[in-house]
């Protein structure tokens, strides 16, 4: 039985040049940036996360390019932290890299602090810091015990 992992998150974008940008700007180191604009892919620290056209990306799924979903899509991607300041520090660095605020940090019911915002294509991320899960120095996520 093959073992199940991530190794590459694509997030389909309007513009690649924008994304490309703003994925730099939050701190991703790029790699292979010989690919341009037809694809970009920046190291995450355990996976890949990737950036291609948004209409090529689902003609490469077979589905439907129209109509773009205007609402949440089912799925965010999320930024762990140790503490509420780091929280903060992380949802402000996102702000001024030009991602929109979608929710503010605040406590959560299950004893984390959290907040949201969204990419230039309106992709989901969570800012978060959260018990039994830590963020060890090479930015690999842990769980307690």
């Amino acid at each position: 039985m093959p073992t199940a992992c991530f190794t590459v998150i694509t997030l389909g974008v309007a513009e690649m040049r924008t994304s490309i940008a703003f994925y730099t700007a939050l701190g991703f180191q790029r790699r292979l940036a010989e690919t341009g604009e037809a694809v970009a892919f920046f190291d995450t620290g355990g996976s890949v996360l990737a950036l291609y056209p948004w209409d090529a990306l689902a003609e490469d799924a077979g589905v439907a390019v129209t109509p773009r979903p205007a609402g949440f899509r089912g799925t965010t991607l999320a930024w762990n932290c140790n503490t509420h300041d780091e929280v903060d520090v992380a949802l402000a660095h996102a702000l001024a890299c030009g991602g929109t605020r979608v929710k503010p940090a605040a406590p959560t019911a299950y004893g984390g602090y959290s907040g949201y915002f969204a990419d230039p294509d309106g992709h989901l991320w969570e800012v978060v810091t959260a018990p039994g899960l830590t963020v060890s120095s090479d930015g690999r996520l842990r769980f307690a015990g």
